[in-house]
């Protein structure tokens, strides 16, 4: 009965940490939405929108050091970004 239970408890546990496992594909800061956009690390709506009217305005970005033509996106932000953004 011990041995189920904590069969039982680890499988509680391991779909519990399936989520975190789970890794999605970066996103394109090239093609990405205003809403796909906010789901980036220190991005929120402004910053994303901002994105998108520059990335309209100069085309696309060529690496990610170019997202600090936005105000409020410095070295630290892009440096988040680098395992979640993608061009």
């Amino acid at each position: 009965m011990k041995t189920l239970l904590q069969a039982v408890q680890f499988s509680l546990f391991s779909f519990a940490a399936l989520p975190a496992l789970a890794q999605e594909a970066p996103v394109n800061i090239n093609e990405a939405s205003v809403e796909t956009l906010t789901t980036l690390p220190g991005i929120g709506a402004v910053k994303a929108q901002a994105i998108v009217d520059d990335r309209e305005v100069n085309g696309n970005y060529k690496s990610l050091e170019d997202l600090t033509r936005i105000d409020g996106i410095g070295d630290t932000t892009v440096a988040n970004l680098a395992d979640n953004a993608t061009l």
